[in-house]
């Protein structure tokens, strides 16, 4: 039933320290393939035995770290306040250990230690997934809005205008004036002009709104609010042997619209949808009901704005591909969210 989630503890949890941690670990091997696009490092390592991953978060390396505001990470953060604990069962989040310490004098970065569960992620291709996969993944995603319904101040960890500003030009240019040339952050500058090129009516709503994404962030807190996991693109999720699906990277979660994660889904993983995105949005609601959370009076405003923030978020994304049927049904959505918008 939403709302009903114990309390959480009044102290936080212990981290561990760096050292601690690594000297559980054995036959280190840095993975140079991950698909992870932050610039975190990975690692494969065994530990009593049995295979694990190792990720290091460091601001650094780590544009989404850095984009974030989080300095220690948002896994650091919800491990420290025992969310991760608190997830419904249908969910298998791998995080089994989280350290800090200096890897080097004055260069301090966050490891999380983490089941191996490539196993059960969904494979890598261009192919929808097949449909009860994806159905279960909105069901579960729903389960853990539900869960954290109207939750406290707990789950204010990554901010919405932060999470909002991750792929903003505004992102793009603080990185570039940092010198080096990380893949997605380049991207992100090379595709917003490229919008305005190519959508030019897309560009003139969701420009102004990437650069500075506080009005959308103010018409959304006015609607329920609850934890998001803040990126369930495909890469990082699965199903495991019990059917529970398996979430990883927690590095944008915290305090936002649970339509928030649904328009996510939407954008990123639209080539691999096996269904529309009306039946997609369909059954993320009617499991939203079946979780215990009505959502009469709030959800169409809500979808409307998250819709306009899916735009927000990857309009540069979308500019690559042209003014295909894609940008045009996302470009229509955000013509009419941005209309619910306060002069």
């Amino acid at each position: 039933m939403s709302g009903h989630h114990p309390p959480s503890p009044a102290r936080g949890r212990e981290v561990s320290r760096l050292d601690d941690l690594l000297a559980r670990t054995s036959d280190r091997r840095v993975i140079e393939d991950a698909p992870g696009k932050s610039g975190a490092l990975l690692e494969r390592v065994i530990v009593d035995g049995a295979p694990h991953m190792l990720k290091f978060l460091d601001l650094g390396r780590d544009w989404t770290m850095r984009a974030s505001g989080v300095l220690r990470g948002a896994t650091c953060e919800l491990w420290w306040r025992w969310l991760l604990d608190r997830l419904p069962g249908c969910l298998d989040q791998p995080v089994v250990d989280v350290a800090v310490g200096e890897v080097e004098p004055g260069r301090r970065v966050t490891a999380v230690l983490m089941r191996d569960v490539g196993a059960s992620l969904v494979q890598v291709g261009e192919e929808p997934i097949d449909l009860d996969v994806h159905r279960t993944l909105l069901h579960h995603a729903a389960a853990l809005h539900a869960a954290f319904w109207d939750a406290g101040p707990e789950i204010d960890v990554v901010t919405p205008l932060a999470r909002f500003l991750e792929l903003s030009p505004v992102m793009a240019e603080t990185e570039a004036a940092r010198g080096g040339d990380p893949l997605v952050p380049r991207l992100v500058g090379e595709g917003w002009p490229l919008l305005a090129t190519v959508a030019p009516r897309a560009a003139a709503v969701v420009g102004p709104l990437a650069r500075d994404p506080s009005p959308l962030v103010t018409a959304l807190a006015g609607t329920p609010q609850t934890l998001v996991h803040g990126n369930l693109k495909l890469d990082n999720l699965g199903i495991d042997a019990e059917g529970r699906t398996v979430l990883l990277d927690w590095e944008t979660s915290g305090r936002g619209a649970p339509t928030f994660d649904l328009a996510w889904y939407l954008a990123i993983n639209c080539r691999r949808l096996p269904e529309s995105k009306e039946d997609t949005i369909a059954a993320y609601r009617a499991s939203l009901e079946e979780h215990g959370v009505p959502t009469q009076g709030w959800w169409d405003e809500q979808l409307a704005l998250s819709l306009l923030g899916g735009l927000v978020l990857f309009g540069w994304e979308k500019a690559f591909g042209g003014l295909d049927d894609e940008l045009l049904w996302w470009q229509e959505h955000a013509i009419a969210g941005a209309a619910l918008l306060h002069p």
